[in-house]
């Protein structure tokens, strides 16, 4: 399938295209860019040096992808943006290579970012990823796979979102999520129970669905420390997939990690 470039466009001479992409009027890819086949870039699009996107992606007009981070500390090092296969980057939506921290963002396959939203430098967004409109993400974000961000919601930097998890919309998002839970809150962020619908959707059992439920009860309602209620769970429960992912998860961030808690009624 051959490439459809309009006459407009400017294209960079070192920039490869892979097989049947095409590239709307006006369109910007600039030198050391590499784009996948199939990949659809709309008109007005601006793809600068160190973006490597994959096969099959859609980019619409207005977004600008692989430009410098926004971080004072960056010095003009050479760094890339990765973004997987069949991602969806709506219109004017930016994502930032990354810095010297990492050297890299990347953005995993079959996600789908909407209009106006943001990620910054060094984050690491997975797969089957929903970021609603005017989302921003700080630098140095995690978001697992199968994560659902709201509208208007605002990721702090180097905050973690685990797998399954959604964000209500205009939630303030400056405390870890661990998988399989919905957090929101714009005045307090918190834990606001299971994500029982999006794991059904996602072919989780009611036996898995029951095992998280019991989890998390010890460690959000049980009174006891993280720390404690996280040993209860080891030695209560079998040593399922589930729970060995929650466990991690809250290990990873044990070095002065803050997490999301129950919203306190008192």
């Amino acid at each position: 399938m051959q490439s459809i470039i309009h006459p407009t466009a400017i294209i960079g001479q070192s920039a490869i295209l892979g097989e049947g992409v095409s590239v709307g009027a006006y369109s910007v890819l600039e030198d050391d860019v590499e784009i996948g086949a199939g990949t659809k870039i709309w008109p007005h699009v601006h793809i600068a040096s160190g973006a490597r996107i994959g096969s099959d992606c859609k980019i619409y007009s207005g977004a600008v992808l692989a430009t410098e981070p926004q971080d004072l500390k960056f010095s003009g090092e050479k760094t890339y943006l990765y973004v997987g296969d069949r991602t969806v980057v709506r219109e004017c939506v930016t994502l930032n290579r990354g810095t010297m921290a990492s050297g890299k963002t990347v953005i995993g396959s079959d996600n789908l970012f909407m209009a106006y939203s943001h990620v910054g430098h060094d984050c690491v967004i997975g797969n089957h990823v929903v970021v609603a409109n005017c989302v921003p993400f700080g630098g140095h974000c995690e978001v697992g796979d199968y994560v659902v961000i709201g509208g208007l919601a605002g990721v702090h930097q180097f905050v973690r979102i685990g797998r399954f998890s959604m964000v209500g919309a205009l939630s303030r998002a400056t405390l870890d999520v661990p998988p399989f839970v919905m957090a929101s809150g714009h005045e307090a962020f918190r834990f606001e129970g299971l994500n029982s619908i999006g794991l059904k959707r996602r072919g989780f059992t009611s036996g898995q669905i029951s095992l998280i439920k019991d989890v998390y009860r010890i460690i959000f309602q049980s009174g006891l420390l993280l720390a404690n209620a996280l040993e209860k769970v080891k030695s209560e429960f079998p040593p399922e997939p589930e729970l060995l992912e929650i466990l991690d998860f809250f290990a990873a961030g044990s070095h002065g990690r803050k997490f999301i808690r129950p919203f306190n009624h008192k």
